[in-house]
């Protein structure tokens, strides 16, 4: 059953405009789409009201709300741009006109691929609403592929969300989104892995049930006496594609992997989180080395949240997550909850997360990446290698934050800050100890890069460096440089 007001009651404080919109965008859609069905057999309206639904959960402005009923009615609604311009502005036109001309990826590494991603990037650079709508629509996709009458499709589509969608997802902030993406694609590609998940998770689970209820039970009552109003608690499952990876790092023990369940804690202030914190390990005693505080330094994508790992008492180890209720809500959605608050776009500090401009500042790098690389294979490589692998953050001296893939060097972070640096990488601190420019950095680590004006690279460094990025400038600089 298809209703405007189930969509309306999700849009925050939506005003009267915005509301004769909405529905105006839902009347033309429904009737573009007449007579049409999905692979499903359902009516395709059904789509665009499902995109234009999802858009509202992630919290977006209106217009990307009317853009999501829209999105498909130029290309399978007999709809010309004239029409929709006259009908509802240049902004949405726009908006669908860019959602329209992305097309489908077609993931199979070929140069139509490449130029397609070489679009998608381009779309969001000027606008990131295009990929947000684009994100909503794949969402709706990857949930009803079961439908698909080809294996090969169906197969080709979970490809794509998982290498190419979730890790854009990722880069976003979007974790709710990311985490749906890879829960539905994960058992069409690998479903050998995916059963492999889900039956440690199952037998894990058959003994973990009636602790999880004790200590959230607990929780709350712990919770309650601190006389902090409005607190609210709840917890989440981890999900099976993120279960397997990290099963894969712990060579397949699910008794060493402490977040299969985690218990979060929303608070209304920041100071509230940290005194939470303090009574949370005033009851349980907490596990060394397991603290983090995104909150005061918050990852790349923005994410923001204090995690501690505590002992419970009887024998299980839990993680607990907590945040302001607005961090949750960004944690949750990411750069598509500040679309609504135009305001946001001019604000912030460290203890806000980062503004759309700066944390959409690696599509600007991806599109001058891709200018250099002329062969299409080399940048999809370079792509799934550099910007789409497991990430480490690690700072410089000022306190800067910089992403680097898994298994990065201090080589990789020295061309990660400028390629004249990482040519003149002389040594390398890290932590304040000198170490080898060879030894693999881990996530909060402080790197420090002494270059000296006689230094170079060598041919050695080729085998110490991770990204693709250092790699080619070091073998660019091997190459000008022969018989020096």
């Amino acid at each position: 059953m298809t209703d405007v007001n189930k969509i309306i009651e999700l849009l925050h404080n939506p005003s009267k405009e915005d509301i004769v919109l909405i529905t105006k965008a839902y009347t033309f859609a429904k009737k573009a789409h007449e007579g049409t069905k999905r692979f499903t057999g359902e009516p395709y309206f059904t789509h665009a009201f499902e995109t234009a639904k999802n858009l509202a959960l992630f919290g977006v402005d209106s217009c990307s709300v009317t853009a999501g009923f829209l999105h498909d009615v130029l290309e399978d609604g007999d709809v010309n741009e004239e029409t929709l311009k006259k009908e509802f502005g240049e902004e949405i036109l726009f908006l669908v006109d860019g959602v329209t001309k992305l097309g489908t990826l077609k993931y199979r590494g070929t140069k139509r691929h490449v130029e397609s991603l070489r679009k998608l990037f381009i779309a969001t650079s000027h606008d990131v609403r295009v990929l947000i709508i684009k994100l909503a629509d794949r969402l709706h996709n990857i949930k009803t592929l079961g439908g698909h009458p080809e294996k090969e499709k169906r197969e080709r589509i979970a490809l794509e969300t998982l290498e190419i969608f979730v890790p854009l997802v990722d880069r976003l902030g979007m974790g709710r989104l990311k985490q749906e993406m890879e829960d539905y694609a994960f058992p069409y590609i690998y479903p050998q892995k995916y059963q492999t998940a889900r039956k440690l998770f199952q037998q894990k689970n058959k003994g973990l049930s009636q602790h999880v209820q004790k200590f959230y039970l607990a929780l709350q009552n712990k919770l309650t006496e601190s006389g902090i109003k409005d607190i609210k608690t709840s917890y989440r499952i981890k999900g099976m594609y993120s279960l397997y990876n990290k099963l894969l790092r712990y060579e397949m023990d699910i008794d060493k992997i402490y977040d299969i369940v985690a218990f979060r804690v929303t608070v209304p202030t920041i100071e509230d989180c940290y005194q939470i914190l303090g009574i949370v390990h005033g009851a349980w005693k907490p596990l060394p080395g397991r603290i983090k505080d995104y909150i005061a330094i918050p990852k790349p994508n923005g994410y923001q949240s204090i995690h501690s790992t505590v002992f419970t008492g009887d024998g299980e180890i839990v993680e607990i997550q907590i945040r302001t209720r607005q961090i949750h809500r960004e944690a949750e959605y990411g750069i598509a909850s500040h679309l609504a608050y135009k305001e946001k776009y001019l604000k912030h500090s460290i203890k806000q997360p980062m503004t759309v401009k700066k944390q959409l500042g690696w599509i600007q790098e991806l599109l001058q990446w891709q200018k250099e690389v002329s062969e299409s294979g080399i940048f999809l490589k370079d792509l799934k290698m550099d910007f789409f692998k497991f990430r480490v953050f690690v700072f410089t001296p000022k306190g800067d934050v910089i992403d680097l893939p898994i298994g990065a060097t201090p080589i990789d972070f020295a061309y990660a800050i400028h390629s004249d640096i990482g040519n003149h990488t002389a040594e390398a601190k890290i932590n304040r100890k000198m170490a080898s420019l060879k030894t693999k950095l881990k996530s909060g680590d402080l790197v420090e890069i002494i270059t000296k004006k006689k230094a170079c690279p060598t041919r050695k460094w080729l085998d110490y460096t991770e990204t693709n990025l250092a790699y080619r400038q070091i073998h660019l600089y091997l190459q000008k440089n022969q018989g020096r």
